[in-house]
């Protein structure tokens, strides 16, 4: 094993793990919209409800319904479900873990600088000149995350923990595109300071093909609710109707009709 991999699985272990903390259950919203190379109208949406335990991630897409993904740590699981197909597929924890540590491996034998320096080992990300701003530079890429203050700390590491194993998630989903590693560092940051990302900005030089045809600046912001609305239970509510009728089909078959990933800066 490198010396390298420790660290990368250390932060894929926390990224799979974020069953809630002892104490009141947490129940939160987080709206979420996409931005493309200043665009000043959303590439896409999400709508994300902590739960109970779990956390329910609403995606929109074209059509009446989008995907709708449930995140059940108690069960080590991901169950996605396409509503428009009525088709879902689960994906357990290990699977997950599998993908980084071949992602990793991957990126440390790649050609392109870029690919290599996002396989890790290791992160420093600093701050900028704004309060509760972090930086993270790599070759031809910058990242910049403005954290907000969560409701509480346990919300913090929740969210960090749910987007950790999202972003796992689209890498397994929707291959291509850069490995994860750099953002799960910086997700672990803003959750150590007791924050919630409120704005994320990904800008990629123009030289780095990795995303072919795909913007070159992506800006997710996030705004952060500590109560779910009457519509959010309703909403949960017809989810969970929606999984107890969706046919259950394995990954490949699942994945093979989409015919492109869906434009995100990552939660």
């Amino acid at each position: 094993m490198s010396r390298r991999t420790p660290h990368l699985l250390g932060l894929v272990a926390a990224a799979l793990a974020w069953s809630a903390t002892a104490g009141e259950p947490l129940e939160m919203r987080v709206e979420s919209e996409v931005y493309a190379d200043g665009g000043a109208t959303p590439v896409a949406k999400s709508l994300t409800l902590f739960r109970d335990g779990l956390a329910w991630d609403f995606l929109d897409g074209p059509g009446e319904h989008g995907e709708i993904v449930l995140h059940d740590p108690a069960r080590e699981r991901v169950v996605v479900i396409d509503a428009r197909r009525n088709v879902k597929t689960e994906v357990d924890s290990l699977r997950l873990e599998r993908l980084s540590v071949s992602l990793a491996a991957w990126a440390r034998r790649s050609d392109d600088r870029l690919v290599r320096w996002a396989g890790g080992p290791e992160f420093a990300p600093e701050p900028g000149a704004d309060e509760g701003t972090l930086r993270l530079a790599g070759p031809r890429v910058r990242y910049e995350i403005v954290a907000d203050d969560a409701p509480s700390a346990d919300a913090a590491e929740t969210y960090r923990r749910f987007a950790d194993t999202a972003i796992l998630l689209r890498a397994l989903l929707h291959p291509g595109g850069l490995p994860p590693f750099p953002r799960l560092a910086l997700n672990k940051r803003v959750a150590e300071s007791g924050g919630i990302p409120g704005s994320v900005t990904l800008e990629i030089d123009a030289r780095a093909a990795l995303l072919g045809a795909r913007p070159h600046v992506l800006r997710s912001v996030h705004k952060v609710h500590p109560r779910l609305l009457a519509s959010d239970r309703d909403r949960i509510e017809d989810a969970e109707a929606r999984i107890a009728l969706a046919e259950a089909v394995d990954l490949t078959a699942y994945v093979e009709p989409t015919t492109a990933a869906p434009v995100t800066a990552a939660k």
